[in-house]
């Protein structure tokens, strides 16, 4: 990546955030240029100093930024914070909405100081409506937007993902949404104030499932490891040495996996397909009479593979596959591979190793 690109340098940010979303969005402003100050509280500062993960948890999502310890309780501090505020370009804070309006410190109030701010108020549920008091965690949305009734099977206890995803892209909207709005300010000269919620952005990962929700009033069934197309062939199998997720989803791929597997002859089992047509011809993605037992004859074959070993042979023959790894087996292996730039943070003698913006850029 081009380390001159930094499209924010001279973009100052006054960052009243804390935990994962909010720092997660003004992380990614800071990486791109930003000059940005994080306040924290006087006594313990930001709770993920204190994780039990260690130094990198906070380094992580609060490098390069300036931290600025403040209680904007006091009259001082509120002080400080409204003189700060005349010099920003943008204002983050992701308390509870309403929170910092009790300090003199809410939207109209740093607009009164600076009119020309954006004002990133990010929160669980958003600032207005029935539940925009509420606490929230990414767990807690989850439930409450009905993701956490997406994974499993039918029938299934709820199942949480397994990383703060709903934190995450709280995060990245945030930054979207205070780059789009700098370029708008830039434009007319008007204070933004901007409104970011967990439940949105939960719902913005679940794009296809709420459309479908909000058109017909149905949620998606539950299909486990299935693959969104619903063909038999993309699904998680069992390997000699441990899994594959397979993506075969088209006949065209399907026939492909076959003459990786040595398995042609399932194309024209009559038990199978439809053998006056083939395996799905006239269908975009493929479809089995009986998938069940086509799944049961895929298993069979590829537990005689080593999962390195099929992907490597299924990759070369343009099939999309990929042996089930760790998330430390892929980040050694796209390093290696140069897929993945990680950049090192310091504090001190505190570092954390990350991923960058998730993006390249090369002018």
């Amino acid at each position: 990546m081009n380390q001159d690109f930094l499209p924010l340098a001279g973009v100052r940010v006054l960052d009243f955030s804390h935990v994962i979303a909010g720092p997660l969005a003004t992380f990614y402003l800071a990486r791109m240029g930003a000059d940005v100050v994080k306040i924290e509280k006087p006594a313990g500062g930001d709770v993920l100093r204190r994780s039990e993960r260690g130094p990198s948890a906070f380094l992580s999502l609060n490098g390069g930024k300036r931290c600025v310890s403040l209680d904007f309780r006091t009259e001082q501090g509120r002080a400080q914070v409204l003189e700060m505020a005349r010099e920003t370009d943008v204002f983050v804070d992701n308390f509870r909405p309403g929170s910092l309006e009790r300090h003199g410190l809410g939207y109209e109030a740093i607009r009164a100081v600076n009119p020309r701010v954006v004002y990133c108020s990010i929160s669980g549920f958003g600032r207005t409506g029935p539940w925009a008091d509420r606490p929230a965690y990414d767990h807690v949305v989850q439930a409450m937007t009905g993701m956490a009734m997406m994974g499993g099977m039918e029938g299934d206890d709820p199942i949480k993902t397994g990383f703060p995803v709903v934190d995450a892209a709280t995060g990245m909207l945030g930054a979207l949404a205070i780059v789009s709005a700098l370029h708008q300010r830039n434009r007319d000269g008007r204070s933004i104030l901007l409104d970011v919620s967990m439940a949105a952005a939960s719902m913005q990962l679940m794009y296809s499932c709420a459309v479908e929700a909000l058109t017909k009033g149905v949620s998606p069934r539950r299909v486990g490891n299935q693959g969104y197309s619903g063909s038999p062939a993309a699904d998680f199998f069992r390997t000699r040495d441990g899994w594959i997720a397979l993506g075969a989803n088209t006949p065209a791929q399907f026939a492909r996996l076959l003459e990786v597997l040595g398995l042609q002859e399932l194309a024209t089992d009559p038990a199978l397909f439809d053998v006056s047509s083939g395996p799905g011809e006239q269908v975009s993605f493929l479809r089995a009479k009986d998938p069940v037992l086509l799944k049961a004859r895929l298993r069979e074959r590829m537990e005689e593979w080593e999962a390195a070993q099929l992907e490597q042979r299924l990759a070369q023959a343009g099939v999309p596959a990929s042996k089930v790894r760790s998330v430390a087996e892929f980040a050694a292996d796209a390093v290696a591979s140069g897929a993945l730039e990680p950049v090192v943070l310091k504090d001190g003698e505190d570092s954390a190793t990350v991923p960058g913006l998730g993006f390249r850029a090369w002018a």
